[in-house]
């Protein structure tokens, strides 16, 4: 049972192989309910196989995945949703021919609030589901400024909007925790400060954790209570901004440019 006094999410030795290579290694960190925390590492340091690992994508071969003091390790990414964590994605993943509000909807499923037969003979009971999911899909576009595009294809959207509308999706959720796998990627500078803005208007607005994984450190720095740093699969730092800006074992990860000398934009070139 979810016990109230538990990190909202917290990771035991977390490993899991591929054949003979160890992608992550006995990594520990633990989220406290409210937080917004960074997740770094240069490339193939982890990162997204950790995600994996926390939304049932990949089973890990040891280790524990506590949500509020419950193992959730190996559950169907179904399973984990409707229990809390949703996620965004490196590459985006929305259904392009389908419209942003129906995108939304689609993440509504555990909502619906009428049953089969409803469905199947129309009744008033789903005509009325119906219009609470689209209202409620609405308020979260109005909140993402995507109100206008609901009924645009997300093919169509230009890139900054296609990511924003991911996460729409993800919160469409009602997630406790919510995974945001590189939202600035392809993001110019300013489209990059609006995002950092919007996230923390959807952690305060929607009482939202946030893990996030990020290559733009400006963004990390900038927004992020705490930080975690993978390097090769391990765990090599923990701390505040200011400590993991400074650490010497971060800044050898990073090709030993340091994060400042880096235009506080990490190099991503090992693959």
């Amino acid at each position: 049972m979810p016990s109230p006094n538990s990190p909202l999410i917290e990771v035991k030795d977390l490993t899991i192989r591929f054949g003979g290579l160890v992608a992550v290694d006995k990594v520990n960190f633990k989220i406290e309910k409210g937080e917004l925390v960074g997740l770094i590492g240069p490339n193939g340091a982890g990162k997204t196989t950790c995600f994996n690992m926390l939304t049932g994508v990949y089973t890990p071969t040891s280790g524990q995945i506590l949500l509020e003091g419950e193992a959730i390790q190996g559950l169907a990414p179904h399973v984990v949703a409707a229990k809390g964590l949703a996620r965004t994605f490196q590459n985006i993943r929305l259904f392009k021919e389908m419209t942003v509000l129906e995108n939304v909807l689609i993440s509504m499923h555990h909502d619906r609030g009428y049953g089969f037969l409803s469905s199947i003979f129309s009744l008033p009971t789903k005509r009325r589901g119906e219009a609470k999911l689209r209202a409620k899909g609405m308020e979260i576009l109005s909140t993402l400024d995507l109100a206008d595009r609901a009924d645009s294809l997300a093919k169509n959207l230009p890139y900054g909007e296609q990511r924003k509308a991911e996460i729409a999706r993800a919160l469409a959720c009602d997630p406790r925790l919510l995974l945001l796998d590189e939202p600035a990627a392809g993001m110019n500078p300013v489209e990059t400060a609006r995002l950092c803005q919007l996230i923390t208007d959807v952690r305060k607005k929607f009482g939202v954790t946030v893990l996030l994984i990020e290559h733009d450190m400006s963004l990390v720095m900038k927004i992020c209570e705490r930080i975690y740093v993978l390097d090769y699969g391990q765990l090599i730092a923990q701390g505040l901004p200011a400590e993991i800006r400074s650490n010497p074992k971060v800044i050898e990860a990073y090709l030993g440019g340091g994060l400042d000398q880096a235009h506080v934009t990490a190099p991503e070139t090992r693959s």
